[in-house]
């Protein structure tokens, strides 16, 4: 390679001789220079360039609206589904046919769940009705009070006890109460009147007695600053109160009412059970017993459960729930009410004594 075609490894291209850089140089200044645009083309360019600008926008705010619209035709139709099926559940519930019996023979079952009060599912209104259909199916060989419930008002309690007394002395269908988990207190009176008891080994039984809870704030009011307003006519309308000192015959009075309703309910249930109770001080003394231990009370008549004692009867399980079904809207528009009642202190229809585990 020639001396003045040497490659320069610190510069790109071959190294040039120093005449060879002058030319190089004059050639470069001498290349005529682009004349510069008018004034016209670059307002043109510009306009060019904020025209593809804006469109780029405008395709950015058409796919967010598109987006936009379609979530909102989603949570429509997500909407508009929902409604029918609360439609649809509620006139099935209205205008169906809730009663419709297998013309096979078998269990008429009605549920009691859940705490017993005049606005739960297991009120005594619902429960009647429910006894009285099964009662009255020619199919529904024995009515089978399917119980699963802590207890609760003692009115409704006293309600279905004194049906279900009321059916037995109309003819010879058996009523038969069945324990699951729980069957406790108000759930207990009700069993009572039955012809027969059965639970599980585990179940809960008894819990024969009468309860009242409240609090005592007066003192913590007081360390707070707080000034209880409240007007009364009659000396004593206040006395449940809980900001107020208890009065001990005040407490002695409120004593008496509680040991009469639980003298009702063990005259009820020693009325229900009758020779099959055991001589044990301790059965109405409010404490509870695993169906096991209720057997050797007799609380209960045997160990058993809803599928059993159908296979028992007939070989296989015949089982029709006859307890009424429940507006869905009633139900929701219930619970709305008791929070809201709760929220703005509004008294509540609740008996303050309850036949209930505590």
């Amino acid at each position: 390679m020639s001396d003045d075609k040497r490659e320069d490894r610190w510069t790109e291209g071959p190294e040039l001789t120093p005449e060879q850089a002058r030319e190089a140089r004059r050639e470069k200044d001498e290349k005529p220079v682009p004349p510069p645009e008018s004034a016209e083309a670059l307002r043109e360019r510009q306009r060019l360039a904020q025209q593809e600008m804006l469109d780029r926008w405008i395709d950015g705010v058409l796919v967010e609206q598109r987006r936009s619209r379609r979530w909102k035709l989603f949570f429509r139709f997500l909407f508009a589904a929902l409604i029918l099926a609360s439609l649809a559940a509620t006139f099935y519930g209205l205008f169906g046919d809730p009663t419709a019996e297998p013309e096979r023979q078998h269990l008429g079952v009605v549920k009691v769940q859940g705490v017993i009060d005049s606005e739960s599912p297991a009120s005594a209104g619902r429960v009647i009705e429910g006894l009285n259909r099964a009662w009255d199916s020619p199919n529904a060989v024995a009515v089978v009070l399917h119980i699963n419930s802590p207890g609760g008002s003692p009115v409704q309690s006293q309600r279905v006890y004194n049906e279900i007394l009321r059916l037995r002395e109309e003819g010879d269908k058996p009523i038969i109460a069945v324990i699951e988990d729980v069957g406790a207190s108000g759930a207990y009176y009700m069993a009572a009147a039955a012809d027969e008891i059965v639970a599980a080994p585990a179940s809960l039984v008894g819990s024969i007695g009468v309860i009242f809870a409240s609090f005592g704030f007066e003192e913590a009011i007081e360390r707070l600053g707080i000034e209880r307003r409240i007007y009364v006519s009659g000396e004593n309308k206040d006395f449940l109160d809980p900001f107020s000192e208890v009065d001990p015959e005040v407490l002695e009075f409120w004593q008496q009412v509680m040991d009469i309703t639980h003298d009702q309910f063990i005259e009820a249930v020693r009325q229900g059970r009758g020779d099959r109770l055991a001589e044990d001080e301790r059965l109405f003394s409010g404490l509870i017993w695993t169906g096991q231990q209720a057997v050797e009370l007799g609380l209960i008549d045997g160990i058993g459960s809803l599928d059993a004692l159908s296979r028992e009867l007939f070989g296989e399980l015949r089982l029709h729930d006859y307890t009424p079904r429940l507006d869905p809207f009633e139900r929701l528009s219930r619970q709305f009410g008791r929070v809201a009642a709760e929220w703005t202190g509004i008294p509540s229809s609740r008996s303050p004594v309850r036949y209930q585990l505590p």
